[in-house]
């Protein structure tokens, strides 16, 4: 990941914190167009550990949840059984959270199972546009998270609901989140 120097007069999104990790994450990562069905199903997968948590702790946790999750390789999440979640629940380097650890290879299969393209599906939700008088960085769902949302569900993923999807289509580039004032704002 390439280091930006902090500058002082460089403004950012206001839910960036003077934590490095965020920081390099914000400036490097978020809202950059996100495609392909490894890091698609990563993207996911964290964000379904995140409910409920801070999106820094799955940063700090991500590298071990890659080791973990072998790199987020479906056939490989697919086939994790229960000794598998069994050794997942022990690693202090992830979060411990059994239905999450299920979702997750629940949601590999189901990939799989429906031969789906993610990338294609994801951004078939993309927002073109910005509606003008609406600050989308401020916002948790949209018409759009919601309909996403929906046909996961329809199609059998879990832990995808509309706040967690809107969150996916920020940080994906699927929406335009960044802040008006943030220096990476389009």
């Amino acid at each position: 990941m390439n280091r930006h120097i902090i500058s002082s007069d460089r403004k950012r999104c206001s839910w960036v914190t003077n934590d490095q990790i965020y920081i390099d994450y914000h400036d490097n990562e978020w809202g950059r167009k996100l495609t392909g069905q490894r890091n698609l199903f990563e993207k996911i997968s964290l964000e379904g550990f995140q409910a409920g948590l801070s999106w820094l702790t799955i940063l700090k946790k991500r590298e071990e949840f890659r080791r973990a999750f072998e790199n987020f390789e479906l056939n490989k999440v697919a086939a994790f059984d229960e000794e598998k979640i069994g050794s997942l629940m022990q690693n202090a380097g992830i979060i411990r959270h059994r239905g999450k650890i299920q979702a997750a290879i629940s949601n590999a299969q189901v990939i799989l199972n429906q031969d789906i393209d993610l990338t294609n599906l994801f951004w078939s939700y993309e927002v073109k546009a910005r509606v003008p008088g609406i600050d989308a960085s401020k916002a948790t769902t949209s018409i759009e998270s919601d309909a996403l949302s929906k046909e996961l569900k329809r199609l059998g993923f879990k832990f995808v609901g509309s706040t967690t999807m809107y969150a996916l289509m920020q940080s994906t580039g699927i929406v335009k989140s960044h802040s008006p004032n943030c220096f990476l704002a389009a």
